[in-house]
């Protein structure tokens, strides 16, 4: 291996590593693994170095996407299935995911993976049957197809304003090109999946002189995780760890009597006008 390529495995390892997960995660995952359907739209807030700069980048605390295909037996399709097989040996049983990741490409995972995390779904309104095996399809057919880090760098250069970045330093990467990408990021992958069969993910809507609306696709390339949370078009399904089954729920959360504010775990305190003389500063681990 050159010193080149080297550098580029330790640097990708560097920014692949994650921080440890919450000993109390935001969701519950073995609800949001029985009700997930296939073609649904899996959104996750990474731990990674990546992942923190992703959310630097969007202003958006989800940095990745994944979808979600079912078991192996879900893909009536032999040829796909056969696919599938050649890129995950794992369980036949295991809920899978395809997804894009750095370091990795695009690649078959167990949606188990995930377990520790905070995810949501985005589930396509109205998707049909047909459809949805298609847009499954059109992801597996990205199997094996690098990931893209300079998508990513260029996705910066998009997001800063102007006045930082002159224009002649923004890349001409997100000009439309025919074909099938040779590199690709996780985003990106699943919005050409949903074009594929027309779907709607964040659209360029224009009216036309006649009065009549008209759409266009979206260039791929400039979607990020978030734009599935904002889609119109997406409907956006929550398993909180502590769940909401009726309206009057948040009167039964164990909530703290003594007014304890917190700026993160950890970090907690009672506002001036609660303090009787004891320490501002207080560790809810330890009250």
């Amino acid at each position: 291996m050159s010193i080149g390529g080297w550098m580029a495995k330790r640097f990708v390892a560097w920014l692949n590593h994650e921080a440890e997960p919450s000993t109390i995660p935001p969701c519950d995952f073995e609800r949001l693994s029985f009700e997930i359907r296939s073609c649904d739209v899996l959104l996750v807030e990474g731990r990674t170095r990546v992942g923190g700069i992703i959310k630097t980048i969007t202003s958006s605390p989800w940095t990745h996407v994944a979808l979600y295909i079912g078991r192996m037996r879900d893909i009536e399709d032999a040829e796909l299935q056969g696919l599938v097989q050649r890129h995950y040996r794992g369980d036949p049983n295991e809920q899978l995911v395809i997804e894009a990741l750095l370091g990795e490409g695009t690649v078959i995972k167990p949606l188990s993976k995930y377990t520790t995390d905070h995810l949501r779904i985005c589930r396509p309104r109205g998707l049909n049957a047909p459809d949805a095996k298609r847009v499954i399809a059109e992801a597996i057919g990205h199997l094996g197809v690098e990931y893209d880090i300079r998508q990513l760098i260029d996705l910066a250069r998009l997001m800063i304003p102007f006045a930082v970045v002159p224009r002649r330093w923004r890349s001409t990467l997100f000009e439309y090109a025919a074909g099938k990408h040779t590199k690709i990021v996780c985003s990106t992958m699943i919005a050409e999946a949903f074009n594929a069969v027309q779907f709607p993910i964040l659209p360029v809507i224009h009216r036309m002189p006649d009065g009549q609306l008209r759409l266009f696709k979206r260039n791929t390339r400039l979607y990020v995780a978030r734009d599935f949370d904002y889609s119109p078009y997406f409907e956006i399904i929550k398993y909180p760890l502590l769940g909401a089954d009726d309206l009057s729920f948040y009167r039964r959360l164990p909530w703290d009597q003594d007014g304890v504010v917190c700026n993160g775990e950890g970090e907690c305190y009672l506002p001036e006008s609660k303090l009787t003389g004891i320490e501002n500063q207080i560790n809810v681990t330890g009250k």
